[in-house]
């Protein structure tokens, strides 16, 4: 028997009408004045080994019921266009369609489509006759088409595929002549992912057919979710060999509960029973437009244990006289010796035995294609045939290209919807519909995936029954973080993550990235967990502040008592108390006095680099001279009262060659010198502060530290000196204590900035600057209040103290207590 089909295909005579048949002898054929090739895959694949070439029977193979719906789609086309007198008035289309159920064994058909007059010309020799068939209808699949397709593209014959979706077809420098009615794998897994996205599922498994639209698939699956929260979780490959009890028992191990089925038909009928027998629950399934419409599945018993199927799929779109022509094809009676004298895989054994009703009531997802495909070829034709309305131009010798060329200018409106095709070869209309598959056993429309003119989706959540009685499943392999927290990426998939809280002076932007915590700028602060940064406040003592306005009078003060005892020290000059205060030396020690005070008022205000400048320079410079002449002082008493009974030589030497305004003079220059070297590399300037606290900005001086650490030594060198000097003579006259309130206050302005230094390690606050200046204000006071306003006291209220009598007195009986 395979002998004599294997002789069948390869003799490949012509079918005649019969004149007892009330049809024409097969229905795979018809004569026309232009051929339409078709290749469908009516009966199911099959792989067979063999050890020589030979044509495979597809009739053998079970009956693909929605196929031959197709299949019966073009005929209805065809006739459809020939009945009407506007398209291609008085010219007839037929077609010679062949069943395509082998990638590898299937070609007879294929190459009986290609010759001219049973012969096959070589490429490149010139045709002397030319082919009817202007262009083909098919195949379904993209495999198929991969296989064929070369083969047509050599003479650049038209393939318009309404079930192809292989995204590689649209490459023209492969397939120049390729194209299609339905949306590559692209758009088809854009639509998926629409759906992951749109109710926020980031934990997914992509199970795919061992074939070239699967592999397609995964991999633009796997390339759209790359820049997406989407995880793909697990892949897996289907073919003859899963293991599916496996299959589900990883996916169950990793908690996933969406899977995408991004598979064929028959694949996904052995995918659902396997996990229906499984018993494998809760789950949602993303059906492709393959078997989204599957009747059988959604019939299934124990289907609504699987969890929920969502679905893609082509819209079904009713073709207006297709149910008659079924009805009126399927009550004539069929030759009996027809397929007899068919030519290879042009026979289908048991389709004669099918009903109208079988026929009609299949999955009709495809049937738009395989109409708008035929009557896309059909328009070509009439564009090349140059047609007008009562007649097309027969003189035209019409060359497949042709027909290609035309095709790829189609332009006009089938059942509402307008044909165009963009230059790849992919359709520029249509749209894909979202179904759910009820309780009843229907696929209930809930949405929609419009291409043109602009990009519409949309999804109706009110009308899906989750198996969650209710609430959106999820599918997460962690979950989602609070508000405030940052994902740390725990393993290789960017949805399994540890939350961490994004600490103060960060924020977390998770419409950018929800695995970083920005930094907030400097003029801004966040709290701990924040989703954006506040602007911080810019604090810093202004001169109408309350504290601020007391140092400053106090500073007014101070000026106005040193002017005030200048003036009384100048009156009573010559008298025992001034010059024991120092005499000259208490006009310099006073003036210098008044111009540290000047250093107050620049604490205040916001700080610019000639007040950074101002609040420290008078200060250091002159509080250096008041220092220089205590120490003077100091040692002077020492001497006087010391050295000069012990050491009279060196009392007299320092005497004649005043010692004391040297000491002076030195020590002002030298604290000269080190503030304008000090000042000139690296001036005290403005800062921010923006460490001490989070919601503020602190404006102050910054001060270089080596710069600075001249002068400060210089008046810590001074002060030390002075202290030394001054309790040597601890044991002076009871009433003559000069030596004792230097020592006194001394003690006062080492307190004073003891415990300025403790505020300022413990508080740094924008009060820091008043405290700055009130201790500035206390050393300054130190001296006058302590040191000189008690010889004002004794000037004005005891007179008697401040005569020579009363001084030589005091010496002398100090002078006899030592000499004892």
């Amino acid at each position: 028997m395979k002998h004599v089909l294997a002789s069948l295909c390869l003799l490949g005579p012509f079918l005649h009408a019969l004149s007892q048949c009330t049809v024409p002898a097969s229905e795979f054929q018809l004569d026309g004045d232009y051929l339409l090739g078709g290749v469908f895959d009516i009966h199911q694949s099959v792989t067979m080994y063999h050890d020589r070439p030979e044509a495979i029977d597809c009739s053998s193979q079970p009956l693909i019921l929605s196929s031959y719906q197709k299949f019966q789609l073009m005929r209805f086309s065809v006739e459809e266009i020939n009945n009407s007198t506007n398209l291609l008035p008085n010219v007839s289309l037929g077609y010679d369609i062949f069943d395509h159920c082998s990638d590898t064994h299937s070609f007879p058909g294929i190459f009986k489509l290609l010759s001219v007059d049973g012969m096959i010309q070589p490429w490149g020799k010139a045709h002397r006759n030319v082919s009817k068939v202007m262009a083909v209808v098919g195949p379904f699949t993209s495999t198929q088409v991969l296989t064929v397709a070369p083969l047509f593209m050599m003479d650049l014959i038209p393939m318009v595929s309404y079930g192809a979706t292989y995204s590689a077809l649209d490459k023209k420098e492969t397939f120049p002549s390729f194209l299609r009615t339905v949306h590559s794998n692209k758009n088809i897994i854009e639509v998926v992912v629409n759906i992951v996205q749109h109710f926020k599922w980031r934990w997914v498994a992509f199970l795919y057919s061992d074939n070239a639209f699967g592999e397609d698939g995964r991999d633009l699956f796997t390339k759209r979710i790359k820049d997406t929260e989407i995880c793909l979780a697990y892949t897996g490959i289907l073919n003859n060999n899963t293991d599916y009890p496996l299959m589900f028992k990883q996916i169950e191990a990793q908690r996933i509960h969406i899977i995408v089925g991004f598979v064929p038909k028959i694949t996904a009928e052995t995918l659902i029973i396997s996990a229906i027998k499984l018993n494998v629950t809760n789950k949602v399934w993303i059906a492709g437009d393959n078997w989204s419409l599957n009747k059988r599945l959604r019939k299934e018993k124990g289907i609504q244990n699987i969890g929920t199927v969502l679905g893609v799929s082509q819209p079904v779109v009713t073709i207006p006289g297709f149910s008659d022509f079924i009805y009126s094809s399927k009550n004539q009676t069929h030759c009996k010796n027809a397929e007899q004298n068919a030519f290879c895989n042009q026979v289908c054994n048991y389709c004669s035995s099918l009903s109208a009703e079988e026929i009609l009531t299949v999955d009709p997802s495809y049937n738009f294609p395989v109409y708008s495909a035929v009557y896309a070829i059909a328009h070509a034709l009439h564009n090349t045939l140059r047609c007008g309305v009562d007649e097309c131009n027969g003189n035209i010798t019409v060359h497949p290209y042709m027909v290609l060329a035309e095709l790829k200018k189609s332009n006009f409106t089938l059942l509402n919807q307008r044909i165009k095709f963009y230059e790849n070869g992919d359709p520029e209309f249509g749209s894909y519909y979202i179904v759910f598959w009820n309780h009843s056993g229907d696929a209930e429309k809930i949405g929609s995936y419009r291409f043109h003119p602009s990009v519409h989706f949309y999804i109706n959540n009110t009308n899906i029954q989750w198996y969650t009685e209710g609430e959106v499943p999820t599918s997460l392999c962690s979950p989602e973080c609070d508000v405030g927290f940052a994902k740390e990426e725990d393993g290789i998939h960017k949805c399994c993550f540890n939350c961490q809280i994004c600490s103060n002076g960060t924020y977390i932007n998770i419409t950018e990235d929800s695995y970083k915590c920005i930094n907030c700028k400097e003029t801004e602060w966040s709290a701990p967990g924040s989703t954006s940064c506040n602007l911080r406040v810019v604090e810093y003592v202004p001169f109408t502040d309350s504290g601020a306005i007391m140092i400053m009078v106090g500073a007014w003060v101070l000026v106005g008592l040193t002017l005030a005892m200048s003036a009384l020290f100048a009156i009573n000059y010559n008298t025992p108390v001034v010059r024991s205060a120092g005499g000259p030396m208490c006009f310099l020690i006073f003036s210098c006095l008044s111009l540290c005070s000047l250093s107050v008022f620049f604490y205040f205000g916001k700080p610019t680099t000639s007040s950074c400048i101002l609040r420290f320079l008078p200060f250091l410079l002159f509080y250096t001279v008041c220092l220089a002449c205590f120490v003077v002082r100091s040692f002077q008493i020492v001497c006087v009262f010391k050295m000069a009974a012990k050491f009279p030589k060196l009392h007299s030497w320092w005497m004649k060659y005043h010692g004391q305004w040297l000491v002076i003079t030195v020590a002002f220059v030298t604290q000269a010198l080190l503030l304008l070297f000090g000042y000139a590399f690296a001036p005290p300037k403005p800062y921010n502060d923006t460490l001490e606290y989070p919601d503020k900005i602190i404006l102050g001086c910054d001060i270089n530290l080596v710069t600075s650490s001249g002068p400060v030594i210089l008046l810590l060198s001074l002060c030390s000196l002075c202290f030394i000097f001054s309790y040597m003579g601890k044991d002076l006259p009871k009433n003559y204590n000069e030596a004792k309130a230097i020592t006194f206050c001394l003690l006062l302005l080492i307190l004073t900035w003891v415990i300025f230094a403790t505020e300022y390690l413990l508080y740094h606050g924008k009060y820091i600057q008043t405290l700055n200046a009130l201790a500035v204000l206390s050393s300054l006071y130190s001296f006058l209040l302590w040191y000189f306003f008690p010889k004002c006291y004794i000037i004005i209220f005891q007179p008697h103290r401040n005569t020579n009598e009363y001084f030589q007195g005091l010496i002398q009986n100090y002078t006899k207590t030592i000499s004892q």
